[in-house]
């Protein structure tokens, strides 16, 4: 395997790609598998290195790993794949490979070569430092919480009790630790911001966002419609989002809805069960999956047995969940922050979702079709949540607390899409006003949460902290962009989930078929091979909520 640390060494290797003779068709497939050979054995070692600071970004030996994987060894693997690209193309026994096969390989090489600028690649890496100092801010804040140190994460128990004063003074001091490092969380956007224009501009895009559409391959859908996304759910989600605060403010007898209510538990109601340990957790999560179908249960077993979980929240634990697929290793690593909520079994199920999708994926002839578009990556993560639901008893025997948990996670759908919106919308602005002020920023993203998120919660006397309130957001500094994905997968989960209602068998079948298209087809084929639409327009928003509305009444009523 090649080893990135000798950077001689894989300099060498990558050239000798790229001065390979290439003289038939039969050749040009051969250097395909070659190349996709290498990008595992180089995906591998940069994706540890990533595993292991996000896990320890406090240990100097893993942070100066991770930091030479992305200040050496990515800009020089960006540099070969940019030549990499161009020899593929300009072969002439391109046109004779196979089209059907062949045909969006082709397409993304294209896309990749039109991007690439080579002064982009010393931005990048600065942007990546960026990124890391962000991280280890974000995974070294904790509070002081009766004589205890915790985690931000670890605090959220203590906002879903039925004691409002202790629910208050939990969201007050996670607020102001978070308000500690509010500037220097401004002064890495603003570096951001300022070195992704550049990069869209060397690029020749005007702006950030319209590079990002290309880089993300977003060739089915346009930055218009998801203006139009923003503006439907709005209209038919918000609505629904606030009457069901409307009727959580009516249970708890409070005059309005403050933040530290909106996960509440009502006096004299019992809230869901804590869940004692991950391991336990772990454990009968297998078991649930094996009843859904034994090559999930099989998977997730062999994921435990060969210590590709981490799942415990912790300090110098990077925020935030994900899950890492090493491509030599043929295995996910599923990283996360359990604190004993249930929120932390769902996590586990949803990154479980993708682990899954890498397994079906994992024999395409193709590496390049390994990489899939978020939107699809993300229908199966959120669809895995669905299918499961109705067997969380396993984890939750009491039928009380099974009851909530569904009820939960539904209102929890709605509420997250209206969230996802104000990400979005927030992002787009920030990206088309390249040379705002770090205020401007912030108070532009009140004013755009208030429209969607936060449009029934009373925030008042809270300004700073609801102005502050998007740095929590992960996505925002490392992954821009990334984030109407959700969205739009979870309406694609919601007829997945819709689907296997009627016929479960069918289902599963239809959407493991289409997962196993990896990157090979088009977003819409993807949708309708999984027997869906790829669509986001008012009228399906409307169709899926009638659904949902539907399911809440039929589970209260059991």
């Amino acid at each position: 395997m090649i080893d990135i640390r000798n950077i001689q060494e894989l300099e060498e290797r990558l050239q000798q790609l790229v001065n390979k003779p290439i003289n038939s068709v039969e050749e040009l497939e051969g250097w395909i598998q070659e190349e996709g050979q290498i990008d595992k054995e180089i995906k591998q070692q940069i994706g540890k290195c990533y595993i292991d600071f996000h896990c320890y970004s406090d240990n100097e030996e893993i942070k100066k790993a991770y930091q030479f994987s992305q200040q050496k060894a990515t800009p020089l693997v960006k540099k070969y794949k940019a030549q990499l690209d161009e020899k593929f193309y300009n072969n002439p026994f391109k046109s004779d490979l196979n089209q059907e096969l062949y045909g969006s390989y082709i397409k993304s090489k294209l896309n990749s070569i039109e991007l690439f600028k080579e002064e982009n690649i010393k931005l990048e890496a600065e942007e990546d430092a960026l990124i890391s100092k962000y991280s280890s801010i974000m995974g070294n804040m904790t509070v002081m919480w009766e004589g205890e140190e915790k985690t931000l994460l670890q605090m959220s128990v203590y906002l879903m009790g039925s004691d409002r004063s202790i629910r208050e003074k939990a969201w007050r001091l996670v607020q102001e630790r978070r308000l500690e490092d509010s500037k220097d969380l401004d002064e890495i956007m603003d570096q951001m911001v300022k070195i992704r224009h550049q990069i869209a501009i060397n690029a020749g895009f005007s702006n950030y966002r319209d590079y990002m559409f290309k880089k993300y391959e977003r060739f089915d859908y346009t930055p218009e419609e998801c203006k139009t996304f923003h503006q439907a759910v709005e209209k038919t989600i918000v609505p629904i989002k606030d009457g069901l605060e409307r009727e959580l403010q009516q249970k708890l007898g409070v005059d309005t809805l403050r933040p530290w209510d909106s996960n509440a538990t009502p006096q004299g109601t019992k809230a869901i069960s804590l869940l004692e340990t991950s391991k336990d957790m772990v454990e009968v999560t297998i078991k649930m999956f094996y009843s859904v179908k034994k090559e999930y249960g099989d998977l997730l077993r062999k994921m435990q047995e060969e210590g590709m979980l981490d799942l415990d929240s912790r300090k110098a634990k990077a925020n935030g969940g994900f899950c890492y697929y090493l491509p030599v290793k043929e295995l996910s690593f599923i990283f996360m922050n359990f604190s004993g909520s249930y929120h932390g079994f769902v996590t586990m199920v949803h990154e479980m979702g993708h682990s899954i999708h890498n397994l079906l994926k994992k024999n395409l002839p193709i590496y390049h079709y390994h990489t899939t578009p978020m939107e699809s990556s993300e229908l199966a993560s959120m669809s895995m949540e669905l299918i499961t639901m109705d067997k969380w008893n396993c984890l939750y025997p009491d039928k009380e607390d099974f009851k909530k948990l569904r009820i939960d996670h539904l209102e929890n759908i709605i509420k997250f899409v209206s969230w996802a919106m104000t990400v979005d919308k927030f992002q787009h602005w920030i990206y088309e006003n390249p040379n705002h002020t770090a205020k401007e920023r912030n108070m532009m993203f009140k004013e755009i949460a208030k429209s969607l998120s936060q449009h029934y919660e009373d925030w008042s006397g809270l300004q700073e902290e609801l102005e502050n309130r998007w740095k929590a957001q992960i996505h925002m500094y490392e992954v821009p962009f990334y984030y109407i994905e959700y969205a739009i997968a979870q309406l694609g989960a919601l007829q997945v989930w819709k689907n296997y209602c009627e016929n479960p068998q069918k289902a599963l079948a239809d959407f493991e078929s289409a997962l196993a298209l990896g990157r090979s087809k088009p977003l819409t084929e993807v949708y309708e091979a999984a027997g869906i639409k790829f669509d986001f327009s008012e009228e399906l928003i409307g169709e899926l909520m009638d659904f949902i509305k539907g399911k809440l009444e039929a589970i209260k009523n059991q």
